[in-house]
């Protein structure tokens, strides 16, 4: 949710002063930053509660910054001017981002609203700051567009809230699994296929395929970043560059790259750069298939903690808070559920930038905001929930292991051990028999085979079972 720009309680409420732009005048808050294209962007478009994240604005910033460095050292833009720009940018505080870019998500869609919104800022600060008449379209914006600012801004916002974000929350999740494995590597168990008894497996097997499920989520995204890296910047309105320098590009990449400590260069090709968002599709993609992951592991944490008496009942989720407004006693695996509520929302926004990278009709992309938005969002719902799952759940979750223990030795399927020795259908005779009297299989195959009960001791040994291979009738 963002907040409205002017606080009306303020000494200057209800105070306006007048802006002009191409279209003639317009009243802007008096102690706005911004202009009139701004202005009008707020009036036209008011439609959410939502404006772009501020990551996706510092990165404009930071973009802004880089142009003006990079203009100054290719000798277009007075040293005068370029200094009181890249002043600007470092000058903006947290209070200047929470309240003077207003611009809604949904407005126009190459992002022109938003790009503007933060060369006028700038223009406004720069100009007040050194005296001279700085122009938010002739001097922060030269050399650029919004068609290649925008989408720019989308790939380094993404890139390091990626790298600065999600990728050291999954590193974090990562470690706790595989310590929680090596805590839990002597806990045996029932396996579960179709929900139903299957063979045995450790618990510590269980959680290497979370933590494996998890390792690959970061090879995938950590992939994709050289992708990332490839900026549409210089490429101007349609990506030949118009009214740029002929090397702006591969000065700004590196003035860029020296500032946020990453590696970009120009787009192999401008023009896809600017006209369409595939990367940031991939990026989502990779994005839903994390949220897949950590679905699949909440459910499962769900299921295993359910009970406690009339459920699976192995494990038991930290205690948090209290679970009903009614049942006094309840506790819920709120964790899990707040993390399988994170991964709907990014399947959500995964759709949503989908349909949007569909809309680069010839030479622009026209649903860029929402792209953005929804892009950072599920970055960040991602790693929270990511580092909240491993802190909060998987961390302290205590191992019922008398249940666990219970249940093994009641599970028929153990006779699977069998089918080498007495054969498949003999095996499903014992276990049906072994079910059907609600008996340990051990007792019921010691009954109809004439295998002695240590040998049968062997092969059904649960701990040997989750080893897999095949034993001979010795129970080797």
């Amino acid at each position: 949710m963002r907040k409205p720009p002017f606080d009306e309680s303020g000494e200057n409420a209800g105070s306006f002063r007048i802006e002009k732009d191409s279209l003639g005048e317009i009243r802007v808050p008096q102690d706005a930053l911004f202009g009139a294209q701004t202005q009008r962007a707020v009036d036209n478009f008011p439609v959410s509660d939502y404006a772009l994240p501020v990551p996706f604005v510092r990165a404009v910033v930071a973009i802004k910054r880089a142009a003006a460095e990079t203009n100054r050292s290719l000798g277009i833009l007075e040293e005068e001017k370029a200094r009181a720009i890249i002043r600007a940018c470092d000058s903006l505080t947290d209070a200047h981002y929470a309240r003077q870019f207003p611009v809604d998500v949904f407005q126009t869609g190459s992002g022109t609203s938003t790009n503007m919104n933060v060369n006028e800022v700038l223009a406004h600060l720069a100009s007040e700051e050194s005296g001279l008449t700085i122009g938010a379209n002739d001097h922060v914006n030269m050399c650029q567009s919004s068609n290649d600012v925008i989408p720019t801004a989308i790939h380094l916002s993404a890139l390091l809230a990626i790298q600065n974000q999600l990728l050291p929350s999954l590193v974090h999740l990562c470690e706790v699994l595989d310590s929680k494995a090596e805590a839990v590597a002597d806990v045996v168990k029932t396996g579960r296929t179709h929900l139903m008894d299957a063979v045995p497996i450790t618990l510590a097997q269980e959680v290497s395929a979370w933590s494996a499920q998890i390792k690959l989520c970061r090879t995938r995204l950590e992939d994709v970043l050289p992708r990332l890296e490839q900026l549409a910047q210089g490429g101007t309105a349609v990506g030949t560059g118009l009214n740029a320098h002929e090397d702006f590009a591969e000065v700004f990449a590196r003035k860029l790259g020296a500032a946020c400590g990453i590696s970009p260069r120009p787009a192999d090709n401008p023009f896809a750069a600017i006209s369409s968002q595939d990367t940031a599709v991939e990026v989502s993609g990779q994005l839903k298939t994390l949220a897949v992951a950590l679905m699949k592991i909440a459910n499962d944490l769900r299921w295993m903690n359910s009970g406690p008496l009339a459920g699976v009942g192995e494990i038991a989720l930290p205690a948090l808070q209290p679970g009903s407004s009614i049942m006094p006693g309840k506790v819920n695996p709120v964790i899990a559920e707040s993390v399988a509520m994170v991964a709907a929302k990014v399947m959500g926004n995964d759709t949503t930038i989908t349909v949007a990278g569909q809309s680069g009709n010839f030479q622009l992309n026209v649903m860029l905001p929402v792209i953005a938005f929804s892009l950072l969002e599920s970055i960040q719902l991602s790693a929270n929930a990511s580092r909240m799952l491993a802190d909060k759940a998987i961390g302290d979750f205590s191992v019922n292991a008398a249940r666990m223990q219970e249940a093994l030795a009641r599970n028929p399927i153990l006779v699977t051990a069998l089918n080498p020795v007495i054969g498949y259908a003999k095996a499903a005779e014992i276990a049906k028999a072994a079910y059907k009297a609600g008996r340990p299989v051990l007792d019921v195959a010691e009954e109809m085979t004439d295998l002695p009960r240590s040998q049968l001791e062997k092969l059904l040994d649960p701990a040997r079972l989750s080893e897999g291979g095949i034993v001979d009738g010795s129970g080797h």
